[in-house]
């Protein structure tokens, strides 16, 4: 989509994602719905490492597959670009976020302070998850790019993994001074109405950041320029 290019037929995630208003009438894929496919007759079909059925899909279609983390968030974006012969536009994208998140962190840092700590945390089904600084939900903005620190517990438990589910009595250990809230409408968030979680400071102080989780999930180009017009709105009210 970032790209512009013609699509045919999506994954349920994708699918999911209220950003994405262009594929609301889009047909739904698996990796196992191979006859829908061969009627959507694809040119090209890209894929997880971990797709079943890769022989029977490069029979329907050329069928390319990457394996998540291997690269880095914005290289995987150029990747895609060489294999759609958009090599140029993907770069040229890249580098203007580049431009645009550091300078956004700078101004962050200038207003909430450089020692300040931010934590990213999500509701799904009946558990709470921390984040790391590459998976998704805006952790790539806010530690990588901006620069914007972590929590000890966080960068202990979190860092490595990626994610660490948590249970709500020991959230106080990992909130950082603000607290990016990927909340989930259908999961418990019962947790948000006990004492426990009432008494953290960033909270106390207001500075929890509600957003939509089937928005935040990803770190593709159309969500991470979504992502950092939020943060700069949040942080900086602009």
């Amino acid at each position: 989509m970032a790209l512009d290019v013609p699509l045919v037929g999506v994954d349920s995630w994708s699918k999911m994602n209220p950003r994405y208003e262009k594929l609301k009438d889009m047909e739904e894929v698996t990796d196992e719905n191979l006859e829908k496919i061969i009627e959507l007759d694809p040119d090209l079909i890209i894929g997880l490492s971990n797709i079943k059925n890769v022989d029977k899909l490069k029979e329907i279609a050329p069928t390319v597959t990457y394996t998540y983390g291997k690269v880095d968030y914005l290289t995987q974006h150029i990747e895609i670009g060489k294999l759609l012969n958009k090599e140029e536009a993907a770069r040229s994208w890249v580098e203007d976020f580049k431009k645009r998140a550091k300078a956004a962190g700078e101004d962050i840092k200038a207003e909430i302070g450089e020692d300040t700590t931010v934590s990213v945390i999500e509701s799904f089904d009946k558990q709470l998850y921390v984040f790391g600084d590459n998976w998704g939900r805006g952790t790539e903005i806010l530690y990588q790019e901006m620069g914007l620190n972590m929590p000890e517990k966080v960068k202990e438990e979190a860092l490595e993994q990626g994610y660490y589910a948590l249970s709500p009595e020991v959230l106080p250990e990992f909130a950082g001074d603000y607290l990016i809230f990927s909340k989930n409408a259908d999961a418990d968030n019962s947790f948000q109405e006990t004492e426990t979680y009432k008494n953290i400071p960033a909270v106390k102080n207001d500075r929890v950041f509600e957003v939509n989780a089937k928005e935040f999930y990803f770190n593709d180009p159309i969500t991470l320029d979504y992502q950092l017009d939020y943060f700069k709105e949040a942080f900086l009210g602009k």
